[in-house]
């Protein structure tokens, strides 16, 4: 995206930096959230110690937990007040990571990694689907995309930041339209609805939910992909549904 479309992105952020850990989910400051996502970045995410891209990590919350488990993360936001925020967040609790400010739709990054975390990000973008193939090609092979979304609002189109692009996927995007966005270059291994109020803090009705996918044979991230193998990670009865194994 132009630098001149993106300055008011990043404005916009900048200047929500100061308030960003108020929302539970953001700032994971009660105990009870925080093992919420906890728990959940252990189902999704590689049991060994892995190398993971967090995009749009904004105050580095969830960049925090992924070092606290023992991976190597590396966090990309476009606000600059974000990731001086995450950079103190991570410092304090004794982690030097990398963190980046960039573009989150095209990150500052070279491929190599097993995999990219997006949460709640693809509603800001111009060109979501144009993200997802980039995302994708950032994974080495048997690399994994997880991307907590949802949509919980009605509008589309109008940008959030004055001056911003317009914004196809406003308000959040639906599980089914984002599996048909992916379809062409990847492979949806795990869909599991996220309406457990533990993770929100809250109560919520609309839809929110996680996609693990990872590159087809051929697509955005090369050969080597596959879907997950039986017993690589918990599944509960009704809460998750898994590609069929080849």
């Amino acid at each position: 995206m132009p630098t001149s479309d993106l300055a008011p992105i990043a404005t916009f952020w900048d200047s929500s930096a100061d308030s960003f850990d108020q929302e539970p989910d953001h700032g994971l400051r009660s105990p009870h959230v925080r093992a919420a996502w906890w728990l959940r970045l252990t189902e999704w995410l590689p049991t060994a110690a892995s190398d993971v891209l967090d995009l749009g990590c904004g105050t580095g919350s969830l960049t925090l937990l992924l070092a606290q488990q023992g991976h190597r993360p590396t966090g990309v936001d476009l606000s600059p007040r974000m990731i001086e925020q995450a950079g103190r967040k991570l410092g304090e609790a004794g982690f030097e990571v990398p963190l980046l400010v960039g573009d989150a739709a095209d990150p500052p990054v070279e491929p190599g990694f097993d995999a990219v975390l997006v949460r709640h990000l693809l509603w800001t973008l111009p060109a979501p689907e144009d993200a997802l193939r980039r995302w994708l090609g950032l994974l080495r092979p048997g690399g994994r995309l997880v991307l907590v979304e949802g949509r919980w609002s009605a509008s589309a189109g109008t940008p959030y930041a004055a001056g911003s692009p317009r914004l196809p996927w406003m308000g959040g995007v639906p599980a089914d339209r984002l599996v048909s966005a992916l379809a062409p270059m990847a492979r949806v291994v795990r869909h599991e609805r996220l309406d457990d109020p533990a993770l929100w803090g809250r109560r919520v009705d609309d839809e929110r939910y996680v996609l693990v996918a990872r590159p087809s044979e051929g697509g955005a991230g090369g050969s080597g992909a596959s879907s997950e193998r039986a017993g690589t990670s918990s599944v509960r009865a009704g809460a998750v549904m898994r590609s069929a194994e080849p």
